[in-house]
């Protein structure tokens, strides 16, 4: 029962992770980065898929109530991102290898999801930045969809793999008896524990 206290109380600090970066990176302008998933990543890796999922749809349906009701759509998209994140999490743990992977993963699989969404519902610009490059290629004679496409992966093969970068360094600085308190996942506790003793042996040389 503890557990899963804990687990909410981490889904609802990655959600707040979701909203503060985002709002972060959009008001510093930071090229092709949103840092709009980075919590729900986080949750996802250490709790795994369905803490993800929770974590990106609790994320899109404040967001759309407080800021863009656009937004509510795209939830499927941040739910995906946290349930793949986690069943790579559970099956090989969170190391910087897998997390570049997972990365690149999330950086194909979420314009795949996202683009139909906009272009179904908002007939390809949404009225984000990347508009800008889509509007350019439509113009230039190129389908709707390949149009809004493009600019989304194009930002995604940065954003994504950079968040789960940080993800892994967040949950490398973790202390154990907190991971311990807040995930059944063997893989990464295993992972954990390897490298606490890791540092332990060095410091004791």
């Amino acid at each position: 029962m503890k557990t899963k206290a804990y687990s909410l109380t981490f889904c609802a600090i990655g959600v707040a992770l979701n909203i503060v970066l985002s709002f972060i990176a959009k008001h510093l302008s930071i090229p092709f980065v949103f840092f709009d998933v980075m919590g729900t990543v986080l949750s996802g890796a250490v709790l795994g898929p369905l803490y993800g999922a929770i974590t990106g749809f609790v994320t899109n349906l404040i967001t759309s109530m407080v800021n863009n009701p656009a937004e509510l759509p795209y939830a499927i998209v941040n739910m995906m991102i946290g349930i793949i994140t986690g069943f790579i999490s559970i099956k090989f743990g969170f190391k910087l290898p897998t997390a570049i992977i997972t990365g690149v993963i999330l950086a194909v699989a979420a314009p795949l999801v996202g683009t139909p969404i906009t272009v179904i519902l908002y007939g390809g610009l949404a009225g984000g930045t990347m508009d800008i490059m889509t509007g350019f290629l439509i113009q230039s004679g190129q389908k709707i969809f390949t149009s809004a496409f493009i600019p989304r992966i194009i930002s995604n093969i940065i954003d994504k793999p950079l968040s789960c970068i940080i993800a892994y360094i967040i949950i490398l600085r973790m202390p154990s008896s907190l991971l311990s308190k807040i995930t059944t996942n063997k893989k990464l506790l295993a992972q954990k524990n390897a490298a606490s003793s890791k540092d332990e042996d060095i410091d004791n040389e």
